[in-house]
């Protein structure tokens, strides 16, 4: 199974980032939560950005272009196979540095490709 990275988490139960958390745990991915606040979601702490993780397939991302650049460096030296931009974090600058170093990108609706069977 994919292990994915939510970039974004939140313990909000309105959030997207909660609503993917807990699908990909019901369909048995392993997550890993990252964000700013404490707390836990799908049984999983969210934790801080801090040392990369070495297999993390995907990264989901749920922080606005405008708060990417802080986690640019954490998103690179996590070497996922794929970032999943998800509607209002779509940011060029951040899928040039990806395509640099070989991580393929994609803008899309987490939920939806749970959804559809396409994740």
């Amino acid at each position: 199974m994919k292990k994915t990275l939510i970039l974004g988490a939140s313990t909000n139960p309105a959030r997207y980032s909660y609503l993917v958390a807990n699908k990909l745990a019901r369909k048995g991915y392993p997550i890993v939560n990252v964000g700013r606040k404490v707390g836990a979601v799908a049984g999983v702490d969210i934790e801080q950005a801090g040392e990369p993780y070495s297999d993390i397939d995907t990264i989901t991302l749920y922080v606005g272009p405008q708060n990417q650049a802080p986690y640019y460096d954490y998103i690179l030296n996590t070497k996922p196979n794929r970032v999943i931009f998800n509607p209002g974090t779509e940011n060029e600058e951040l899928r040039a540095k990806l395509s640099a170093a070989g991580i393929s990108s994609i803008e899309a609706c987490t939920l939806v490709m749970l959804n559809t069977g396409q994740y």
